[in-house]
């Protein structure tokens, strides 16, 4: 992209004119055939041309070989350089370098666009209402040479079809910028706007009208090739395609491409528009605008002010006051500027700013769009949905279930062999712990002295038991010492009466 970029160079030049005139001339030989030509044919074309125009340099003041090979450089490539030994007539003509230039394919296209820029004008732009029947008989006829096998009459028509309709696309485009550029300048000359006015809503309410008349008719067109066979239309559109560059199956991709932008002109799939639909829409819409503007250019222009010479009375107002403050505050009361009392805010870190600092140099604050926009603070707005988080909370109930079952089955051992005269793995040994710290927590103090303790759980019932010798309690990570106090275990409520039915 930069590449291409870069073969505008020379319209960035100090003598950009007279570049352009050399690729004029260079044109004007290209238009006779001549694809390469010496610094002497670009030097006679543009003697030709100056008889036609004044504005022409003249060719004994420019350094066309310099200019032609800064056009041929590397870093511009408008044109290509070869040497012609052919014009080598003799040694001393060999010695010097007989250069002839011809335009690069892209290098014309970056001509021809610059000389679309220059030659533009408002007045040419238009919407053409006369096309629709054009095009209407267009596909008609594009059914019929398909459904007679004509190969030549499909490519034909199929090919004017998509011209037409990409012309028009370019015709309403430039048509609607030049518009808005017309609405956008009426306070600078609405003079130009009121004497067409007329012309320009007629031109407009027509095109709509016709396009209403016709959008119909194309559809059913275009649903009649469709039924002559769109597949063989393409086949046989790529297979006339002249265009040797290009492999069959890229030629028929292409015509497809072509064919489904035809279409969506005029038939649509799902909720959309069709492009005829947007284009009708976009007039209406340019309709009312016009008259939107019509009605505020005819009431400026009754009242004999407009925005205009609004501004030029109060520039020539404020250019003559007696002093800078008095012009200010002419144009503050003129454009209601006050102090911005409503819009506030502090600094997240006050202390890095001293109190001395001007407003100009000190740091910016966040302001929020509301509050810039409104002078309203933005509403907190309603709670925020609670997030559930499904997944984790059943990854924790399916541990919770684990761990209470792991609990569940070392309780069952240690009903089943005891605390004592053993060493406790893991599983248990936390078992004991869980229900020890309970019965810590419910103990009887009596006297001064811990009578007894008990802590339980769904399966057995653990008991602290004064005793003078205290006892012990052997885990696999070391031994737990109980001094004053055994341990005793029974089963607990529905466990106990099980225990007790089972025979």
């Amino acid at each position: 992209m930069s590449d291409r970029l870069r073969l505008f160079n020379f319209t960035q030049r100090d003598d950009d004119v007279a570049y352009l005139w050399v690729l004029r001339a260079m044109n004007v030989l290209r238009g006779v055939h001549q694809l390469q030509v010496h610094p002497d044919d670009v030097a006679r074309a543009l003697n030709e041309l100056a008889l036609a125009h004044d504005e022409v340099p003249s060719a004994a003041d420019l350094n066309l070989r310099a200019m032609l090979d800064n056009l041929s450089a590397d870093n511009e490539q408008v044109l290509y350089r070869v040497e012609d030994a052919a014009r080598c007539g003799n040694l001393a003509a060999y010695r010097n370098r007989q250069s002839v230039y011809q335009f690069t394919e892209i290098g014309y296209r970056v001509y021809r666009a610059v000389e679309e820029v220059i030659g533009s004008r408002v007045q040419d732009a238009n919407l053409s209402r006369l096309v629709f029947a054009d095009i209407l008989a267009d596909f008609r006829a594009l059914a019929a040479a398909n459904r007679d096998g004509d190969r030549d009459g499909v490519y034909r028509k199929l090919a004017r079809l998509d011209n037409v309709l990409e012309d028009m696309t370019q015709r309403a485009a430039r048509f609607y910028l030049t518009l808005n550029d017309v609405a956008r300048t009426t306070d600078i000359s609405p003079e130009t706007f009121l004497r067409y006015k007329h012309t320009l809503l007629a031109h407009m309410s027509e095109f709509t009208a016709e396009l209403e008349r016709y959008a119909p008719r194309l559809a059913e067109a275009v649903h009649e090739v469709e039924d002559s066979g769109v597949e063989t239309l393409l086949e046989r559109a790529a297979a006339v395609d002249e265009r040797p560059m290009m492999r069959p199956a890229a030629r028929l991709e292409d015509w497809r491409r072509r064919w489904i932008g035809l279409r969506q002109w005029f038939l649509t799939e799902g909720a959309g528009e069709t492009k005829a639909a947007q284009l009708q829409g976009a007039t209406r819409t340019a309709i009312s605008g016009v008259i939107a503007l019509l009605r505020q250019v005819t009431e400026s222009r009754r009242g004999g002010v407009s925005r205009t010479t609004q501004l030029r009375h109060l520039a020539a107002w404020a250019a003559g006051a007696p002093g800078e403050q008095a012009a200010n505050a002419l144009v503050s009361a003129a454009f209601d500027l006050r102090s911005v009392r409503h819009l506030s805010g502090a600094h997240d870190d006050d202390d890095q700013i001293s109190p001395r600092t001007t407003w100009w140099d000190a740091p910016g604050v966040e302001v929020s769009i509301s509050l810039f926009r409104h002078g309203k603070r933005p509403a907190p707005g309603g709670p925020q949905p609670v997030r559930t988080s499904r997944g984790a909370h059943a990854r924790l109930r399916q541990k919770q279930l684990a761990d209470r079952a792991a609990d569940r089955e070392a309780a069952t051992d240690l009903l089943d062999h005891g605390t004592h005269g053993r060493v406790l793995n893991a599983a248990e040994t936390r078992a004991v712990l869980k229900l020890l710290t309970r019965a810590l927590q419910a103990r009887t103090i009596v006297a001064g002295r811990l009578r007894s303790g008990t802590g339980s759980s769904d399966v057995l019932t653990l008991r602290l038991v004064p005793s003078e010798r205290g006892s012990q309690l052997r885990t696999e990570t070391g031994t737990l010492h109980l001094p004053g106090f055994t341990l005793e275990i029974k089963p607990h409520g529905a466990i106990r009466r099980r225990r007790t039915e089972t025979p």
